[in-house]
């Protein structure tokens, strides 16, 4: 028996390996610090996990749902992005319901483009992008994000033949894995190269939720002719520390909406209404709460950052996302670099070519385990 020739075309999952290599450090008896994985250790509100419970309970909650959400869900969603970013859309027309934002991401662009047509990928950058291009056929053109520009695309150095091959350009702020929030003006330029070429800029903000900045990070959808060319993802896994919910949306241009939805009418499902009605209650009640939980994340981003900086890592500074991207104190490959660390440690964290070979030379570290495992792995690399 023989799987299909598009699997040959996906690039080795370098978090595969990680995974086996943290199996064998625990299989030797030692705890593992796990600093490699963006999966909060903190809990759901009380609040938000009591009104699942009451909506497990209506009836008629277990059929079917929705294909594209309840219309409360996606004109919840609406009234959310225009409190929260000031971005005003049609819940009905403009909002479509997720199973997380990675279902939505690898259906956008099964839905957008055919083989031969090119996906302009940030790098360093969430694979994802690059291993659903790969499954529909497509070709990704990386555009490098370095830190000589704040880990910001240089669209003037895109290849002209690049930008009449796009179909779609993917970008992701707050970035994972850097951490770096967009201007205003990056996105302004994005939503005008779109324009040009005939393009759909598709941004990923699964982490515009969290940060301890005195502005919060734009929206994209909050520029003023944004739904033109523009699609956003939007994810309440990190909002609400909620991953194993799968539920996110996505808002923007209707046209793309309706390809995504015709894909997922074809090979998908909807998102269980229990959630979707427990999450509209998060949004109308639980605001409050993103501001404790960015309070956390930000004590253990200085902290941690402080700890790095004495070891000789040179840490990007960011008050956003929940991760910290440090560069290397000697010129080493990450893979090594932190095959080590796990070894004489049992710390792990993600080595930077992880997220595409822009990001040699740094690691991505996660702040999603409690105060007190940070301090631990901190004086356990200390002896590094």
């Amino acid at each position: 028996m023989k799987p299909s020739e598009r699997l040959s075309k996906l690039p080795p999952y370098l978090f595969a390996d990680l995974d086996r290599q943290k199996a064998a450090v625990r299989s030797l008896g030692k705890k593992v610090i796990d600093l490699s994985i963006g999966d909060p250790d903190l809990e759901p509100p009380v609040a938000l996990v009591d009104a699942l419970k009451t909506e497990l309970s209506r009836k008629g909650v277990h059929r079917y749902p929705s294909y594209a959400g309840s219309v409360e869900f996606r004109n919840a969603c609406a009234k959310w992005l225009l409190s929260r970013h000031g971005a005003k859309v049609d819940g009905e027309k403009e909002v479509l319901a997720l199973i997380g934002t990675k279902e939505g991401i690898g259906h956008m662009i099964l839905g957008m483009i055919d083989p031969g047509d090119v996906v302009l990928v940030p790098s360093p950058g969430y694979p994802m992008y690059i291993q659903a291009t790969a499954l529909a056929g497509g070709t990704a053109h990386l555009m490098p994000v370095t830190k000589e520009t704040n880990f910001l695309p240089e669209f003037d150095a895109i290849p002209k033949g690049a930008l009449k091959k796009a179909k779609l350009m993917f970008l992701n702020y707050p970035n994972n894995p850097t951490s770096a929030v967009a201007t205003r003006e990056c996105f302004e330029k994005a939503i005008a190269l779109a324009k040009e070429h005939g393009f759909l800029v598709c941004h990923d903000a699964a982490y515009i939720e969290i940060s301890s900045g005195t502005t919060r990070p734009p929206s994209i959808l909050s520029l003023p002719d944004a739904k033109d060319a523009a699609v956003e993802f939007h994810s309440f896994s990190k909002t609400f520390c909620a991953c194993g919910w799968r539920l996110g949306f996505v808002a923007g241009n209707s046209e793309a909406l309706r390809a995504l939805g015709h894909i997922k009418e074809n090979m998908d499902s909807g998102v269980f209404t229990a959630i979707q009605r427990a999450m509209i209650y998060a949004m109308e009640e639980l605001e409050g709460h993103i501001a404790g939980l960015c309070s956390i994340y930000a004590s253990r981003r200085q902290s941690f950052s402080k700890n790095l900086e004495r070891m000789g890592f040179r840490v990007f500074h960011s008050d956003a996302s929940f991760y910290i991207w440090a560069e290397l104190p000697e010129k080493q490959g990450s893979i090594e670099f932190c095959k080590k660390l796990l070894e004489r440690t049992a710390v792990a964290a993600t080595p930077g070519i992880g997220f595409g070979r822009y990001g040699e030379g740094y690691v991505r570290f996660s702040l999603t385990v409690p105060t007190e495992e940070l301090e631990e792995a901190a004086t356990m690399m200390a002896k590094l």
